[in-house]
Order: C-alpha cells, then structure tokens, then sequence
C-alpha cells in the first residue's frame, strides 16, 4: 500500500532530510512540498541534492496545500505547526518536527518558548523506555494507531536516550545531571545568522543557551520524568562546533550508593541490547559522529568513573537524521502499522 505524503517546510535543512529518507521509502509517495518565501521555485532550486525529486515545485505552505494527503510531516518554526495543525483532518497522520507539540507542560512552554500553547502529541522517540505500574515499557506502545505525532528536539532524545535506562533501573540519580553536547550549526536552521557564518566557526568551538536557558532542558525533564524521576536537575550546555552535522553528548550522573559497575552496565544493555537503531557499544569503545552520519543510528559508549561516583554516557547521533527526519519517520511506520524501519538506514557515511 502506497500513502501519499506532504512535507511543509522543505525548504530547510529537517524538510530537506525529510524528503532524502522518504524518496527511499517503499510505502511513502511524496504528492507536495511546501515552503514560505521559497514557495514557487522549484525544490531543486534550494535542494540540489534531491535529485529523484526534481519534479516537485514547492507551493504554499497552507492547510489547503497539505490536506488530502494519507501523511504531513511539518519542518516549522516554533508557533508555526501549531496553526497549521489545528485545521488539518482528524484522521490524517501528521508529524510535527518543530517543538509545538512536545511539551505536556504548559508551563514550561510558556518560560522556554512563550506564545500560544498548542498541547502535546505522542511523543516520536520509539525507543524512549517508560516506567509503568506493570513495569517498564517503550514509548513505540503509544505510537501504534496515532494521528498525531511529536517528532523530538534532537538534543534532547540524545541526552534523554542516554540517561533514562539507569533512571528506570534505579541505578543513577535524576539530580546534578551533567550534559555537555558539541552540536553541528545544522540544528539552528537554514536561515543566515552571523554566529552560523563559516567565517565565525570554522576553526572554533562556541558556547550558546548557557545556564540553563536552552529550550531543550524542559523536554530532557520530561523523558527523565516519565522514566521514574521525581526531582530533576540538569545542567545543560550545547557547544558549536565545525561539523555541518551531528551531536557527540557527553553526560555524567551520580551513581546511586552502593550499585555495581555490572548493574549499571546491565541496565543499558537491557534497555537497548534489542533495538535496531540505538546501540550500546562495546565496554571501553566510544562512538564518534563520523560513524553516525546519515544514518538512523545513535550508538553510546558507557564508562563508570568510580573516583568520581559516576557514569560517564558518551553519545552519537546525527542531528537531522535520527535526531529528527528519521524519529519522525520511524514513528509514522509505527503509527501505520509498517515495519519499524522501513526506509530508514542503519549505515552511516564514511569517510
């Protein structure tokens, strides 16, 4: 069964990879483009690189232009998926890939985004795993059979991904949690912005969103929350630095009295040693972004600081791909009964 497809904002760098995963999805048949100020060029025009798409011409990103179609995927800005979503038909899959429905707080919404609150959606993280009164469970659960869908901020699936196993075994504490990322500028967007110029970070590294300001942190809390946590407290610090893509997360949490390297070890390896895209690797190896690039696959290596009294979890993703174009993609598969990874690569790019 094909479903045809519409991606609005695909003049962007998360539209963009959107459309790279689906030309190669078997059961997905891309019907629209859209865009704001790009709208009437073709897609080639501002996405080269597609070439089996270079038929499409990017119209109006209106509900008009996206209903009708089986499935939505939105590449917006903050505030913008919101009022577009709302008038789109009850029974259309839509994946939002912008922040508008991840957050279940309204609260938080309003400190770290402001404006109208839109509500919270399922959230796109298949693999996140759950705390529940029957015991643990994923997130991909909640995904079966839903029409609305928040595709995750990709620093925060990366940090929540990387923490959440040790909260649910109880291994780790949800306090003093230190996570320091270096993030390629594709995660800011496509459009100008001088501390994005090649000139400002080639040959540097830069700080941003520092003291706890980033509009992440909350969404971290909330995966972190949902895994058994009470009391939660990150300190979070992004750093660009000069890759185009990728994440490489280092974070540190203080180890619960009395826990074993063996058990701190088993609760990632039970967590992940069945999943097909995030992958715990061998004890003593650490990934880097090189390995990760262009694919659907985040990999983390796990070491325990005994000094220190803490673990140390270093992980890789590729920012646009498993980090947000491929989460949607592999949660739209869920939600439509499809093989979970249809259509998305488990091989990275190398060199």
């Amino acid at each position: 069964m094909s479903f045809s497809v519409a991606v609005a904002g695909a003049s962007g760098y998360a539209g963009g990879e959107l459309l790279r995963l689906i030309a190669a999805h078997p059961d997905f048949d891309i019907r629209t483009v859209t865009a704001h100020s790009n709208a009437g060029q073709p897609l080639a025009s501002v996405q080269p690189h597609l070439r089996s798409l270079a038929h499409l011409t990017l119209t109006d990103t209106t509900p008009e232009n996206l209903a009708g179609h089986d499935v939505v995927f939105l590449a917006l800005p903050h505030g913008k998926s919101g009022e577009v979503t709302a008038q789109l038909p009850a029974n259309t899959l839509v994946v939002d890939c912008g922040a508008d429905h991840r957050l279940t707080s309204e609260a938080d919404w309003a400190q770290f985004y402001g404006g109208e609150y839109f509500g919270a959606w399922q959230y796109g993280v298949p693999e996140l795993p759950l705390a529940t009164a029957s015991g643990p469970v994923k997130q991909r659960n909640n995904l079966v059979g839903a029409t609305r869908i928040a595709a995750p901020g990709c620093n925060a699936s990366t940090v929540a991904l990387s923490l959440v196993p040790g909260i649910l075994a109880g291994v780790i504490e949800a306090t003093d949690i230190v996570s320091v990322l270096a993030v390629g500028p594709s995660g800011a967007g496509k459009a100008l912005k001088t501390n994005l110029l090649a000139s400002e970070i080639l040959g540097s590294a830069n700080p941003y969103a520092v003291g706890g300001t980033h509009r992440h942190i909350p969404e971290i809390a909330q995966s972190l929350r949902t895994a058994g946590a009470t009391d939660v407290s990150i300190s979070f610090t992004p750093v660009l630095v000069p890759m185009s893509r990728g994440i490489l997360a280092t974070s540190t949490a203080r180890i619960v009295p009395g826990t074993t390297t063996d058990a701190i070890r088993a609760a990632w390896q039970d967590a992940y040693g069945s999943e097909t895209f995030v992958q715990l690797l061998p004890e003593g190896e650490f990934p880097r972004t090189a390995d990760v690039i262009g694919a659907n696959t985040m990999l983390m290596g796990l070491a325990v600081d005994e000094a220190a009294g803490r673990v140390v979890v270093v992980t890789a993703v590729d920012n646009l791909a498993k980090g947000t174009a491929g989460a949607a993609i592999q949660s739209a598969n869920i939600a439509l009964g499809l093989e979970e990874a249809t259509g998305l690569p488990l091989n990275g790019v190398a060199p």
